[in-house]
């Protein structure tokens, strides 16, 4: 398998690195089994063949470019599981001996952004996933954080893994969630289907500054650099 369909831009974005600084890759799972319908799709997919095939071989071109793999989190959905696995195998000894692969429940819903799924499925059923992003953003989903405080969550636990060692970190979750963090950073009030994550698509992160609050971001998303001060992303957070 080769990377012919890793998402575009993913491939450029290694050069634009920094050196001896911890990097998140926050991404996508791989490939996919297809869901019919505009609902959530359904924690009972898994990866197809191309799909594990990809996951691999993503694995195997960062380890070639240097790439050490430091930490694995996942959400607890097979998919995720089974996409950092793959990459894994396909980093081969590019990983620290300490790393454990671990599932992390801010990585999925509910979890990350839903409290009360009783409350939100209903409108993620009527408006389906990008509408249901479009809603929350508007913060007009019952059962459901603040943007902000779900944005804070994530990149605070994000920020507390760069702490633990230099390399690069791996964080797998879903399509989502990484359209609400996208939107949130970039100050997108309404998504469109163009900026939707697509399977194995990332976004690179990293922090500056010895204190989460007083850090700036630094965040690679389809081939562009973004600085923001995490005290403008996360003005008077609601704690």
């Amino acid at each position: 398998m080769t990377l012919a369909k890793l998402p575009a831009n993913m491939l450029d974005a290694i050069a634009l690195l920094p050196k001896n600084i911890p990097v998140v890759l926050l991404t996508r799972h791989s490939i996919r089994e297809v869901v019919n319908g505009q609902g959530l799709a359904g924690y009972d997919l898994q990866l197809t063949p191309d799909g594990v095939a990809l996951a691999q071989a993503w694995g195997r071109h960062l380890a070639m470019q240097g790439v050490v793999f430091a930490s694995a989190s996942t959400s607890p959905i097979q998919r995720c599981v089974d996409t950092s696995r793959y990459m894994l195998l396909g980093a081969g000894k590019n990983t620290l001996p300490s790393l454990q692969q671990v599932c992390n429940p801010l990585l999925v819903e509910p979890g990350s952004f839903v409290l009360n799924i009783e409350k939100a499925s209903p409108s993620f059923k009527q408006y389906g996933a990008l509408g249901f992003v479009n809603a929350f953003l508007k913060e007009q989903v019952p059962g459901m954080k603040s943007v902000q405080v779900g944005v804070f969550d994530i990149l605070t636990d994000l920020y507390q893994l760069t702490k633990q060692s230099e390399g690069m970190h791996l964080v797998v979750t879903h399509d989502t969630i990484m359209a609400v963090i996208y939107a949130h950073l970039s100050g997108v009030g309404a998504l469109e289907k163009h900026h939707w994550p697509q399977m194995m698509e990332g976004m690179f992160l990293w922090f500056e500054g010895v204190e989460f609050l007083k850090s700036d971001l630094v965040w690679i998303w389809r081939g562009n650099v973004y600085r923001i001060a995490i005290s403008k992303v996360f003005d008077k957070p609601q704690l």
